[in-house]
């Protein structure tokens, strides 16, 4: 591992002492669910600052909100849908736009990010239906299948899963390619990595799993396919990547997936990144597994996405 990436992990395990606060961060049932999403905002806005040669354009889309993440000169026939992460209860269009913002910049394609109903109060499969939703009008607008992309990290990521799943329910034609980061694919949390990885985890506060797992399955089935995308039938999906990293407790809803979905005879790239934890890929530059672990996504996708 890197100096750099050492350097991050320890300020990720450590973060609580940088707010001032003695005891590591414990979430359930009785945490303020408004400031959770107050201090996802904050923090996306200290630290991920914008990227030059990006411009950020509210989409006329009118049933939720939606921003084009556009890079100058960046072809207009392909286009990236990306599910943002926030374990189903965060996050939004605006607190990933630079996180987008980089990835795009790096891949030369522009991004539609969009804010799909959270959990508690819209519990699976909600997000997935807003996302199938805002895939048919990409492709009402005009976008072919195979130049579309669907990215994600985290929850996004399994959301942007289960989204395939449901497209193919449905007869919709499948985007060319997925990426997704540390993508949360079984609310059962079945996966021994939930036992194994949880003190080499810097990123997963003690209770958080568990509390928002439980905020987005609500009195839902947390086997059904379009909550828990590992529970699918994984066949006819498209070429996908998947980054992650062994240092995280959702490392086995990746490696689980991979292989079910390598099982049904898909095409599955799958990196495990020794020492790594949850997302870091998306913190590229600012240690080099990161920008690796990005660039080879990018490479994925331009191989995988027909001209």
């Amino acid at each position: 591992m890197s100096s750099k990436a050492k350097m991050m992990h320890l300020m990720m395990k450590y973060r609580h002492l940088f707010k001032g606060k003695l005891r590591r961060e414990v979430i359930d049932e009785n945490t303020s669910v408004v400031k959770l999403r107050q201090d996802c905002d904050d923090a996306a806005a200290r630290f991920f600052k914008p990227v030059a040669g990006i411009k950020y354009i509210t989409a006329d889309y009118e049933e939720l909100y939606a921003e084009w993440v556009e890079l100058e000169n960046a072809s207009q026939d392909k286009v990236v849908l990306y599910f943002h992460g926030g374990g189903f209860i965060m996050g939004n269009a605006i607190s990933h736009r630079n996180i987008v913002s980089n990835f795009v910049k790096r891949l030369g394609i522009k991004a539609l990010v969009f804010n799909y109903r959270l959990a508690p109060e819209h519990p699976a499969p909600a997000a997935v239906y807003d996302s199938v939703d805002i895939y048919n009008w990409l492709l009402k607008q005009g976008y072919l299948p195979n130049n579309i992309i669907f990215a994600g990290d985290s929850a996004g990521g399994g959301i942007a899963l289960a989204t395939l799943l449901k497209c193919k329910d449905d007869g919709i034609p499948l985007p060319a390619v997925c990426a997704v980061f540390s993508p949360c694919t079984d609310m059962t949390i079945s996966g021994e990595s939930h036992k194994t990885r949880v003190k080499a985890d810097p990123c997963t506060p003690k209770g958080s799993t568990e509390t928002y797992l439980g905020y987005y399955i609500g009195n839902g089935d947390p086997q059904h396919p379009y909550t828990s995308p590992l529970f699918g039938d994984l066949t006819g999906l498209p070429p996908m990547i998947i980054q992650v990293g062994n240092n995280e407790t959702l490392r086995d809803d990746s490696t689980r997936f991979a292989q079910k979905a390598k099982e049904a005879g898909g095409e599955v790239q799958i990196k495990v990144w020794n020492g790594m934890f949850h997302c870091f890929p998306l913190l590229a530059p600012m240690f080099p597994e990161a920008t690796a672990a990005l660039e080879e996504v990018c490479q994925f996708i331009r191989i995988n996405l027909k001209s």
